[in-house]
């Protein structure tokens, strides 16, 4: 099977929740999520970010949903890391 390992998102969100609320509603979506967020750019109502989730296996839908939930959208994927966890016979 081949597992989303690592992605990289640009976001847009507005300013509340905090940034430290949006990245610990993230690492809930999964069991063994790890996010790295950064705010690359403000102005009077939203906030960009690069958000980075680590996981065993990352799930794009469940993270688009609850970034949505929050009043925020997905620009762009910028970077994605895949894994083959497949065992050769």
């Amino acid at each position: 099977m081949v597992s989303v390992k690592r992605i990289v998102l640009d976001v847009l969100k507005p300013h509340l929740p905090s940034a430290i609320d949006f990245s610990q509603a993230i690492a809930r979506v999964g069991k063994d999520y790890r996010v790295r967020l950064t705010v690359l750019e403000m102005d009077e109502n939203t906030q960009t970010l690069s958000l980075e989730v680590e996981a065993g296996s990352v799930d794009l839908a469940a993270i688009e949903s609850a970034i949505t939930s929050m009043g925020g959208s997905l620009h762009s994927i910028d970077q994605v890391e895949v894994q083959n966890d497949a065992v050769d016979g």
